[in-house]
């Protein structure tokens, strides 16, 4: 019995998407090493939120020396993450992984699912901690109209990969493939949450909620590693795909990416009504807008904002310019959480 894909595609057997038969993920012999590479990473970044010591926290949060205002932007931020991370993890389980066919990016996929468990994991140890209102925080995004908005925005790209009969043998649902894979790790992971990533590691840089910013140290690397993933699977399929990569289509994407600047700027005021740790609004805007130039790139789009990072600080970790796409160059090496350092 052949496993694997039929006779009739036997040569592209380590496709992608489609792959006719994927009876076992037969990761022998490697055809994308960049997906084994993501993978091997990811490993590496492995941690628990339970192994960060909320103390610290625990006493700021009880005392009087934080802000109505500070306190506002720290429960908007858990609360869009708090859902988030579930919304990405049934991406992958339920849309994605349905219609990758290729072993080592499947044997990735596998890896990322866990992580988003352990994102979800940390919001709960968190909120434990900090003994939050459960109630409030996980049903923002019913409550709160910045959060339900952006939630919205994914969720309708999800439900339309898992109606019955959906496939990937024709052009468009090829192209309707790649529109969510661009809409989790382009947008959501890679713009959407990036605001979120600025505000909580502010605080951290001030001394305040360490053990929370810790986590999203963590979180930050693992997401860094997501979004170079996606990227790579993205131009590989385009590569495998390049008939459906036209002007209409390019056309769609970056509509797509400018709806989701105006929904992280319209979040980012709700956030920040007042402004805290010197941090506003309006430097949102621009920080979001270089953010989805930088992305638009990665994908080979042309920049469309010309904005300019108002966070140097955060530049390093951050800046697409210092991830790699693994199409140009090795991805950046990462560690383990315990010999992780800011």
């Amino acid at each position: 019995m052949e496993l694997g894909c039929d006779k009739r595609v036997q040569a592209d057997r380590k496709r992608l998407i489609n792959c006719q038969q994927v009876d076992v993920n037969q990761l022998m012999p490697l055809k994308y090493q960049w997906a084994w590479e993501h993978y091997i990473n990811g490993c590496a970044n492995n941690w628990m939120p339970t192994e960060v010591p909320m103390g610290k926290d625990i006493e700021l949060w009880k005392s009087t020396d934080l802000t109505d205002d500070e306190r506002h932007v720290i429960m908007r931020t858990l609360g869009f993450f708090c859902t988030a991370e579930s919304i990405v993890a049934n991406n992958i389980t339920l849309a994605i992984y349905k219609f990758v066919t290729n072993a080592e990016a499947r044997q990735y996929l596998l890896r990322q699912a866990f992580e988003e468990a352990v994102h979800t994991h940390t919001f709960h140890y968190i909120c434990e901690s900090l003994n939050l209102d459960e109630g409030e925080l996980f049903n923002m995004y019913n409550e709160v109209p910045s959060i339900a908005e952006k939630d919205a925005f994914e969720l309708q790209l999800t439900s339309d990969i898992i109606q019955d009969g959906f496939s990937t043998d024709t052009p468009e649902g090829v192209q309707k493939f790649l529109e969510n894979l661009i809409g989790f790790y382009v947008i959501l992971e890679g713009i959407l949450f990036y605001s979120g990533f600025a505000m909580i590691l502010s605080f951290h840089r001030q001394n305040k909620m360490t053990g929370i910013g810790e986590q999203f140290q963590y979180i930050l690397r693992d997401e860094t590693i997501h979004l170079n993933f996606g990227i790579d699977l993205i131009n590989g399929i385009k590569e495998e795909n390049p008939h459906v990569w036209t002007p209409v289509f390019q056309q769609r994407i970056v509509d797509l990416i400018k709806k989701a600047v105006d929904l992280e700027i319209v979040y980012a005021k709700d956030c920040l009504p007042r402004g805290v740790l010197g941090l506003h609004a309006e430097m949102f805007k621009e920080y979001v807008q270089h953010i989805a130039d930088r992305r638009l790139e990665r994908i080979g789009l042309q920049a469309i904002y010309g904005s300019k990072n108002p966070f140097p600080w955060m530049s390093e970790t951050m800046d697409l310019f210092k991830e790699k796409n693994f199409f140009e160059t090795r991805v950046t090496e990462y560690q383990t959480a315990g010999a992780l350092e800011w």
